[in-house]
C-alpha cells in the first residue's frame, strides 16, 4: 500500500502545511441514487475500504452494479482470529476468507428480498471458484427468501449450481454460513452442506416451507420461531444450527474466532499455531478433584477439559444441542485440538442419537482437515428405551464408531471414570486405532456395571450382592485389568493429564497413515 506519514511528523521543507490531522473515525461517503450518508469502517479492513484494480480505491459502502436487492462481495478479507481489537502477535496467524452475502438491498430500488436468480447464482459461483483455487475458507452471510419465482426454472439451476460447489468444496476449505434473517426453500440447504451454521437470536429463522404454506397444506398455525427459529435448529430440537448469538456483531466476531482455529485448507501445513502461553508441562491438582468417587454422581466434563487445554482457548461447537456430549475446539501447545467429552451432567452422559450425530460429525471435520482428536471418557453405554430404539440408536451410534474408526488423525483418550459396554468401544478406544489411550486410577472399564453384571451372573441369589460387586470390580473393572491387556497405554494421576496429552501430541505430529483405496467410505447415514 502507500506509504502514510504519521500524525506526529512535522511538515517537509517546501511543504506549506503542518502534521497531518487525524483520520476521523467516522467518514462520510455517497452512494449513488441517494444522499449523503455516514458510515463507520469495516474493523479488520484497511481503512474500511478495498482496492479495485490498477490501484483506485472504492468506499465499502458503494453497491456494486448487478441485480437488484442482492450484492455479492468477493475479496480476500483479513479476518483476524482473535474478537479483541488490540495489536497482535507478530506470528499470529490470519486468515484469508472469500465471503459471499446476499440481500444486500441497494438504495431506492425495488427489493426482491434477497431471493435467488440467475446473475446472483453466477456472482457466489465465482466467488466459490475462487475460494477452491486460491484454497480459502468460505463464508456465507444469508438473508434470503429463496427462488426467484419470476425466474423460474433459472433461479432453480442457480441453487443446483451453488450446491454442487458446495459439495466440490467439502473437506476442501472449511465453509462457514451466517444466518441473519428469514431463509426459506432454497436457501437453506447450501448453508445445511456447510460445516457451522451461526444464527441470530430474532431474526433469524431457517425452513423448507415458511408458516403460511404449512397452514395451507396442513391446517396448522405455527410462527416462525416455532417453526425454524434459534430456538428449534440451535438448541436441543433438530441441531441443525450449531451456535446462535444475540445479534449480528456477535455472530461474526463468533466467526472470526472460529476461524482463528481452523485451517485455511485440508493441506495440514496450514493449521494455525499461537505463541505458547501455557506451559505444557502444568500441572493440573484441580482435576484430582473435580470428579466424584461416586460413580452415580454429576460434574460438569466442561470443567476437565478447560483443565487440560491452553488457557482460555474453548470454543463450544452446539452447546445447547445433545449436552451429554461436549465438541469443541482448543489448544495445546498453541495449536489446534478437536475436544469430545461425554457430560455425566446431562443423561449420566449416555450417548443417544442426538449426541451420536453430534459428535459424528465433529470428528469427521477434524479428520478432514487434520485436526488432532482429544477424548474425554465417562459413559455408561447407550441411552435405552423404546424412543431411542424407535428413532434408530443402532443406526446412529454407529454413525460416531464409524467416524472414530475412519478418522487418521492423531487420536489420544482420556477415560476418566467409567467407559462400560459398545460405548467404551465407540469413544476412540485402542480398538478403533487410538493411538495413545490412558484412563485415571478410579476408572472403570467392563461390559457393564458392578452391580448390573452381579444381578444378572447370580439371578436369584440376592445374598452379598455388595461383596460381590466389589469383587467384579477387582477382576474385571479395573483400569489395571484393561492395562495388562494392552487396551490401555498407562494409569496416570489426574493431575498429569495434560503434560502427557501434550508430549503424545508433539510426537504425533507428523503421523501418516496409509489407507485401503476406495472410491469413498459409505458411513451409516
Amino acid at each position: 500500500g502507500r506509504r502514510t506519514r504519521p500524525d506526529t511528523e512535522a511538515a517537509r521543507p517546501g511543504i506549506p502545511h503542518g502534521p497531518r490531522a487525524p483520520r476521523p473515525a467516522v467518514r462520510r461517503g455517497h452512494v449513488p441514487g441517494g444522499r449523503r450518508t455516514r458510515f463507520a469502517p469495516v474493523p479488520g479492513l484497511r481503512d474500511g475500504r478495498e482496492r479495485r484494480a490498477g490501484g483506485r480505491r472504492r468506499d465499502r459502502a458503494r453497491p456494486r452494479g448487478g441485480e437488484e436487492g442482492v450484492r455479492v462481495r468477493a475479496g480476500l478479507h483479513r479476518l483476524r482470529a482473535n474478537s479483541d481489537r488490540g495489536p497482535e502477535p507478530e506470528n499470529t496467524p490470519i486468515n484469508r476468507s472469500l465471503i459471499s452475502s446476499t440481500n444486500v438491498k441497494r438504495p431506492r430500488r425495488k427489493n426482491t428480498g434477497g431471493s435467488l436468480g440467475e446473475a446472483h447464482a453466477r456472482k457466489i459461483g465465482k466467488v466459490m471458484d475462487m475460494a477452491l483455487r486460491s484454497r480459502s475458507p468460505v463464508v456465507g452471510l444469508n438473508d434470503s427468501g429463496g427462488a426467484r419465482i419470476q425466474e423460474g426454472t433459472d433461479s432453480l439451476a442457480g441453487y443446483a449450481d451453488i450446491f454442487q460447489r458446495n459439495v466440490d468444496a467439502s473437506g476442501v476449505v472449511p465453509q462457514v454460513s451466517v444466518v441473519m434473517g428469514p431463509c426459506a426453500g432454497g436457501a437453506v440447504y447450501s448453508p445445511a452442506m456447510t460445516d457451522f451454521i451461526f444464527m441470530v437470536d430474532d431474526t433469524s429463522y431457517m425452513f423448507v416451507t415458511g408458516p403460511e404454506v404449512v397452514r395451507t397444506v396442513t391446517n396448522e398455525d405455527v410462527t416462525k420461531e416455532d417453526l425454524g427459529g434459534v430456538s428449534v435448529h440451535a438448541g436441543g430440537t433438530s441441531g441443525v444450527a450449531h451456535g446462535s448469538y444475540p445479534n449480528d456483531v456477535a455472530a461474526m466476531r463468533a466467526v472470526r474466532t472460529l476461524l482463528g482455529y481452523l485451517p485455511d485448507s485440508n493441506d495440514r501445513s496450514t493449521l494455525p499455531v499461537r505463541p505458547v502461553t501455557d506451559d505444557p508441562d502444568r500441572a493440573a491438582p484441580a482435576l484430582d478433584m473435580l470428579v466424584p468417587d461416586d460413580p452415580n454422581q454429576p460434574y460438569d466434563m466442561r470443567d476437565v477439559i478447560r483443565e487440560v487445554i491452553d488457557h482460555g482457548s474453548m470454543f463450544e461447537i452446539q452447546p445447547d444441542h445433545a449436552r451429554n456430549i461436549v465438541t469443541a475446539f482448543g489448544r495445546m501447545e498453541g495449536r489446534t485440538v478437536g475436544v469430545v467429552g461425554n457430560n455425566p451432567q446431562t443423561l449420566a452422559g449416555c450417548l443417544d442419537i442426538s449426541s451420536s450425530e453430534k459428535a459424528a460429525r465433529f470428528v469427521r471435520f477434524c479428520d478432514a482437515f487434520s485436526i488432532p482428536l482429544v477424548t474425554f471418557v465417562d459413559v455408561p453405554g447407550f441411552l435405552p428405551g423404546t424412543g431411542q430404539e424407535h428413532g434408530g440408536i443402532i443406526k446412529n451410534g454407529a454413525k460416531l464408531l464409524f467416524a472414530y474408526a475412519e478418522a487418521t488423525v492423531p487420536k489420544v483418550t482420556v477415560i476418566v471414570r467409567k467407559a462400560y459396554g459398545g460405548a467404551y468401544d465407540v469413544m476412540s478406544s485402542k480398538h478403533l486405532r487410538g493411538d495413545a489411550n490412558y484412563a485415571w486410577p478410579g476408572a472403570e472399564i467392563a461390559v457393564m456395571g458392578a452391580r448390573g453384571a452381579v444381578e444378572i451372573i447370580f439371578r436369584g441369589d440376592g445374598e452379598n450382592v455388595e461383596e460381590r460387586a466389589a469383587e467384579y470390580v477387582e477382576r474385571f473393572a479395573n483400569p489395571m485389568v484393561a492395562a495388562q491387556r494392552g487396551y490401555i497405554d498407562d494409569v496416570i494421576e489426574p493431575r498429569d493429564t495434560r503434560r502427557v496429552v501434550c508430549d503424545d501430541l508433539r510426537l504425533l505430529r507428523d503421523k501418516r497413515m496409509d489407507v485401503l483405496p476406495r472410491k469413498h467410505s459409505n458411513i451409516p447415514l
